[in-house]
């Protein structure tokens, strides 16, 4: 593995440590795609820092299934938004 791909891998797993962000958070903030990030987290982290795999592992857990109740919000923000727009038109 190249250097410059460990040390990212590193640096997105202390990420996500230290923050509890999410994969796309994560991308955006490393100028990554979110598979990318996800490939970085899930298996050449293993690879590199077993422990430290099993630590990020519980915080993209907790993400996952939080996503759904992210999602429903990001849902209902967007009606109230279209509501606003109508009745200022």
């Amino acid at each position: 593995m190249k250097d410059y791909i460990r040390t990212r891998v590193l640096d997105i797993a202390t990420y996500l440590l230290e923050t509890g962000q999410t994969v796309r958070q994560a991308a955006d903030v490393f100028h990554v795609s979110k598979s990318t990030v996800h490939k970085d987290v899930t298996e050449r982290l293993e690879k590199i820092n077993k422990e430290l795999y099993l630590e990020v592992s519980t915080i993209l857990a907790h993400n996952k299934a939080e996503r759904h109740l992210r999602g429903g919000e990001a849902t209902k923000k967007k009606y109230i938004t279209k509501r606003k727009q109508r009745n200022y038109s």
